[in-house]
């Protein structure tokens, strides 16, 4: 098996040799897919062919596991991967349930903040994906700020707000699934009833995303030929 001591490097193929057992699906497209992301950047030998590092493997480590074992997207991997390179601890809450809905955000704050024009809003709250602004003040639920930024990443892509209603469907589909089982507990009269049924919907959120998220990439690896 591959080894790296005082600094060797390895190839990529025997990257993928080392990282193997832990990483079954690790491949030489999926390391070019992180290194074209901008999340490792090996060394190049003169000839051009890439070159890690104790220091570059050990970073690649940490994202292929935050991948498998939490199901982060590449942008919050990057944001921990900035951590990382600042010295400071990249750790804290990975979980992905329920978030907290955060400050509630004027309508001209969530359009400055999040790119979006006017227009666009309003067509992505007339297909669900915002909700209305509520109020004289034309004030949002602090939840639509991160989902306005979102949005916009795939406006930007080419998609259109019609197509991001798959994504508010797909949502609503997932809670008549945790609704049908924790929905009669939240009604109890008896609070530790209702507490248990807020844990249960808690990690219930975070099954069914991950679970999602996990299909996803199957469907994905499946649409690269991987």
């Amino acid at each position: 098996m591959a080894n790296t001591t005082n600094g060797d490097s390895l190839s990529i193929g025997d990257v993928i040799e080392l990282l193997r057992d832990d990483f079954p699906d690790v491949s030489v497209s999926k390391l070019r897919f992180l290194e074209a992301q901008g999340l490792i950047s090996p060394a190049r030998t003169g000839s051009g062919y890439r070159q890690f590092g104790s220091a570059e493997i050990k970073r690649l480590r940490y994202i292929l596991g935050l991948q498998r074992d939490h199901f982060l997207p590449l942008k919050v991997i990057k944001s921990k991967l900035t951590l990382w390179d600042r010295g400071e601890d990249p750790g804290g809450d990975t979980d992905i349930g329920i978030d907290p809905e955060g400050e509630p955000v004027a309508a001209t704050d969530l359009l400055r903040r999040s790119g979006l024009t006017q227009a666009q809003a309003n067509d992505l709250i007339s297909h669900g994906v915002l909700p209305a602004s509520e109020g004289a003040d034309q004030v949002y639920p602090g939840w639509a700020l991160p989902a306005a930024i979102e949005a916009r990443q795939l406006l930007d892509m080419g998609y259109e707000a019609r197509h991001l209603r798959q994504v508010r469907l797909a949502a609503d589909r997932g809670v008549e699934l945790l609704r049908q089982l924790i929905n009669p507990l939240l009604g109890s009269p008896q609070a530790e009833v209702r507490q248990r049924a807020r844990e249960g919907l808690e990690s219930g959120t975070e099954a069914v995303a991950a679970l999602h998220r996990i299909l996803l990439g199957a469907q994905i690896r499946s649409m690269l030929g991987e």
